[in-house]
């Protein structure tokens, strides 16, 4: 019925959208490693079928892959692939869209910069714009990224590289649906491969979830249990704010204690209020529709989290501070002076000035700039920057 091209094949693609689309039948995926080709290699030794390990649920093979494209030498096939497919989406993390602390697309990032040189595209952004320019009927550009607006927010990326790119691209005829994804996914062990006895298995627990603007240009899969809504605003910002938000208080502030897993995170007596606190506080700025619904949500992420088959790792979840803060802690922050929120931010700050004095290179965009921040005299103010929170410092000093 239709193919779908998919930048970013991480587990977290595997275990939302492929298993979506599994189930839909019907419809098959063209996957796009951005870099590295090790998952290609790994997934054509067998077929680019892979088990999808659903705690409590046993295994799922999933069949939607069809073939794994890897930019650096597979430029002109993906480009084929674009002009054709009914839906391109993305999982590339928050990191991906190459934006500033505005939240605009940084036109001096390297990466922007060499797509722009014409030494690319190596970037989701340039992809999309150099494909768009070349495609001449509607598609629908799907982000399954955590971002706020991540739809709107990849439409004006693309747009100003266009235009700073001189390209002719009509962008009346793409539509950006916003949408929210949920679906804890951690990164897979040797455990999980060895009891599944694939070597690309990819573990996920039960719940999933995905909400998705309706605004689609053509036709889609019949995913079951999609959410289609006219605004997706509240839920983006329900998940974001509540689950992202502390699971990030969860990861900078159990590294500080010396603790490695979520599950073991949550459990922590000094922890565990916080989160609680957190997920109030968040809970009070949402929509009043959702307001009701908050304190059973924090309850039912509160036991997600407590989850041990998962094993979900602390400093995977702390990649990319600099991109996710400005999501997870900053709004809470503004709107509720959350004292949570507080040490949340704290700890990140004593995280990037520990793995700096400790010589490690923070696994960040901005890990440059990290660097140079914590060699200041108060490092806070330009820390803070990063995330669009100078202003904030006299809360966090307190």
């Amino acid at each position: 019925m239709g193919t779908i091209l998919h930048f970013g094949l991480g587990n977290f693609a595997r275990a939302h959208l492929l298993d979506y689309t599994d189930q839909a039948g019907g419809w098959d995926v063209v996957g796009v490693s951005l870099r590295s080709s090790s998952v290609r290699d790994g997934l054509a030794r067998q077929g680019f079928e892979y088990d999808l390990c659903v705690q409590g649920q046993g295994v799922r093979r999933i069949k939607a892959l069809r073939d794994v494209l890897v930019a650096p030498n597979d430029r002109a096939e993906i480009i084929d692939v674009m002009a054709d497919a009914e839906i391109i989406s993305a999982t590339v993390t928050e990191k991906g869209y190459h934006l500033d602390a505005a939240g605009k697309l940084n036109l001096q990032d390297p990466a922007i910069a060499a797509d722009l040189a014409g030494q690319g595209p190596t970037t989701l952004i340039g992809f999309l714009a150099f494909g768009l320019a070349e495609r001449r009927k509607p598609v629908t550009v799907l982000s399954c990224d955590n971002r706020m607006e991540n739809g709107k927010t990849l439409e004006t990326a693309v747009a100003v590289f266009s235009e700073a790119a001189g390209l002719d691209l009509n962008l009346d005829a793409v539509h950006f649906p916003n949408a929210m994804v949920d679906r804890i996914t951690p990164a897979t062990t040797d455990a999980v491969r060895a009891i599944s006895g694939d070597p690309m298995a990819v573990p996920t627990e039960a719940f999933s979830e995905w909400v998705i603007e309706d605004n689609f240009a053509g036709p889609h899969p019949d995913w079951p249990g999609v959410q289609l809504v006219d605004d997706v605003a509240p839920h983006e910002m329900r998940k974001l704010r509540m689950l992202n938000g502390a699971h990030s208080l969860l990861a900078y502030a159990g590294l500080e204690r010396g603790l490695t897993y979520v599950h073991e995170a949550v459990r922590d007596p000094v922890l565990r209020p916080l989160v609680s606190e957190l997920m109030k506080d968040a809970g009070a700025t949402l929509p009043a529709a959702l307001q009701a619904q908050a304190p059973d949500y924090a309850d039912a992420l509160l036991r997600r989290f407590e989850n041990p088959e998962l094993a979900h790792r602390l400093d995977q979840i702390a990649m990319d501070g600099s991109q996710k803060l400005p999501y997870r802690f900053v709004p809470t922050l503004r709107e509720t002076g959350s004292k949570a929120v507080i040490v949340g931010m704290r700890a990140w700050i004593s995280y990037c000035m520990s793995e700096t004095a400790k010589g490690r290179a923070l696994n960040d965009p901005c890990a440059m700039e990290i660097a140079s921040a914590v060699k200041q005299p108060d490092p806070v103010v330009p820390l803070l920057g990063l995330v669009g929170a100078e202003d904030l410092a006299p809360l966090i000093r307190k």
